[in-house]
C-alpha cells in the first residue's frame, strides 16, 4: 500500500510539533491513535479525461423489474424503460432481453454500467422475474446470485435477501407504476446469474452476506469518487467556501448526512457544506491553508469509527472498521465488559451501534466517539483548527450525539 505518514502523526521523529525535545508527547496533548492517510491506488490517480458516472445495482434492478412488469401487463417485450431515482429524476435504460417464461410470468435483464468506478458488479446482468399472485401487493425476493443476510448489523432482516432499503423502494415504485398493486399482486425476484462469483471479490462473506452480491445504492448513481478528481473537487469546495468568507466548513460524508447537517446548522450558508466522501484529510489541509479555523464533521457510525481510529482517507480499499475502537469506547463510558466484548466482535459498526442502543449506551458512547473524532481531526493539522463532530442515524436526519467546542457551532 502506498501510504504516507499524516501531518500531526505521533509516529517517528518526523513530527517535532507533536513532541517535546526529549521525544515525549507534549503537555496537554492526547496521545490518541496513530494517524494515517492512505494514498489512492496508482490507477486512480492517473486519469486522462473526466470520469463517467454509472448506475447502482439498485437502479438497474428497478429498471429490470419495470421491464418485466410491463411485459407482463402489455404482453410485449420492451426495448427500453424509464425509472425514477430517489431524487425524482427519471432515467432511461436499454433492456438487454425480455421473455415470457409462461403465462403470468415474465423475466427481463438490464446490464449494469458502473461508469468509471472500479466496481466488481460492472457488466452484471440484473435480472427481474415478475409473476402474478392472488394477494394484492408486491412481494420481493432474492434469487440466484443475490446474497443472503446471515448476521445482524446490516439493517436488513437476517435470513432475507441483501437488498437494501432504497433499492427495495425503487423496485416497488417501478413495478407499482405499471401494476395497480392495491388490486393485483405480483412476486418480484431479483437475481444476478454470476453474482456469487463476483461476490468473492467483495467483503460480503466477511459481513455475513452469503451466496451473492448485495443490491445497493442510496442515490441510484455510482460516482467514481474514489479518485484523485473527487479529492480535487473536495479541495476546491473548501477553497470556494473560504473565498466566500464562510465562517466554517462542514464536512459531510454523503448526500444524506449533508441534508442532516443543513438542518442541524440552518444559519450557515450552503457553501459551507462540503460532501467530503473519503477525503477528510485533504479537506482539513485545505482548510488550514485558507486559515479556516473551524471544522464540523457530520457522519454515521462507520465513517466516524475509521476517523476515531486515526484514518484520514477512508476509502474501503484502504481502510477497515476497527470494532476494537468501539469496544474501547464502550469501556470508556462505563459499559459492562460483556457489552464491550460483544461490540468488539460486532459484524459491522452499525451492529455495534445497535448493541449500544440495546444496552442504553448509545448517547454516551456516541458522544465519546464524537470526542475522539474531533481530537483526531485537530491532531491531524496540529490543532490549527477547532473541530466539532456530530453522529447522525442511518437516515442522516437525526442527531444521535455530538461533541461541541467552546464558542462552537453545534448546540
Amino acid at each position: 500500500m502506498d501510504e504516507r505518514p499524516a501531518p500531526g502523526t505521533d509516529r517517528g521523529p518526523g513530527n517535532p510539533a507533536r513532541r517535546t525535545p526529549d521525544g515525549g508527547p507534549r503537555r496537554g496533548t492526547t496521545p490518541g491513535p496513530e494517524l494515517r492517510e492512505p494514498d489512492l491506488p496508482r490507477t486512480a490517480k492517473q486519469r486522462p479525461k473526466a470520469l463517467r458516472t454509472g448506475w447502482t445495482t439498485g437502479t438497474c434492478a428497478s429498471a429490470a423489474a419495470r421491464a418485466a412488469a410491463l411485459h407482463l401487463v402489455t404482453g410485449e417485450p420492451q426495448p427500453w424503460v424509464e425509472v425514477a431515482l430517489p431524487s425524482g429524476r427519471r432515467v432511461t435504460f436499454a433492456v438487454e432481453c425480455s421473455t415470457e417464461l409462461r403465462p403470468g410470468r415474465t423475466e427481463a435483464v438490464v446490464v449494469k454500467d458502473a461508469g468509471d468506478d472500479p466496481d466488481v458488479t460492472h457488466g452484471s446482468r440484473l435480472t427481474a422475474t415478475v409473476s402474478r399472485r392472488d394477494e394484492p401487493g408486491i412481494e420481493l425476493h432474492g434469487g440466484v446470485g443475490v446474497g443472503v443476510v446471515t448476521r445482524p448489523g446490516l439493517g436488513l432482516e437476517v435470513g432475507g435477501p441483501a437488498i437494501n432499503p432504497v433499492p427495495r423502494a425503487m423496485i416497488s415504485q417501478a413495478v407499482g407504476e405499471v401494476v395497480d398493486v392495491t388490486e393485483h399482486g405480483v412476486d418480484v425476484t431479483i437475481s444476478v446469474p454470476d453474482g456469487e462469483k463476483r461476490a468473492r471479490k467483495t467483503t460480503n462473506a466477511k459481513l455475513g452476506i452469503i451466496g451473492g452480491i448485495s443490491i445497493l445504492g442510496t442515490t441510484g448513481i455510482v460516482r467514481p469518487f474514489s479518485t484523485a478528481s473527487w479529492r480535487a473537487s473536495v479541495e476546491q469546495a473548501v477553497s470556494v467556501a473560504a473565498a466566500q468568507g464562510a465562517p466554517a466548513v462542514v464536512l459531510c460524508t454523503g448526500g444524506r448526512t449533508e441534508k442532516g447537517a443543513m438542518e442541524l446548522l440552518p444559519d450557515l450558508p450552503e457553501v459551507c457544506f462540503v460532501e467530503v466522501g473519503d477525503f477528510t484529510g485533504a479537506a482539513l489541509r485545505r482548510s488550514v491553508e485558507h486559515g479556516m479555523g473551524r471544522v464540523v464533521f457530520v457522519g454515521m457510525v462507520g465513517k466516524l469509527t475509521k476517523l476515531a481510529s486515526g484514518v484520514l482517507m477512508t476509502h474501503y480499499t484502504r481502510s477497515k472498521v476497527d470494532t476494537s475502537v468501539l469496544a474501547d469506547v464502550t469501556r470508556a463510558v462505563g459499559g459492562p465488559e460483556s457489552v464491550a466484548e460483544e461490540v468488539a466482535a460486532a459484524n459491522t459498526a452499525r451492529h455495534a451501534y445497535e448493541l449500544w442502543d440495546a444496552a442504553g449506551l448509545l448517547p454516551a458512547a456516541g458522544a465519546e466517539l464524537c470526542r475522539r473524532v474531533a481530537d483526531v481531526l485537530e491532531r491531524f493539522v496540529d490543532r490549527r483548527v477547532t473541530a466539532e463532530t456530530a453522529l447522525v442515524d442511518f437516515t442522516g436526519r437525526a442527531v444521535i450525539a455530538l461533541h461541541s467546542a467552546d464558542g462552537g457551532l453545534l448546540p
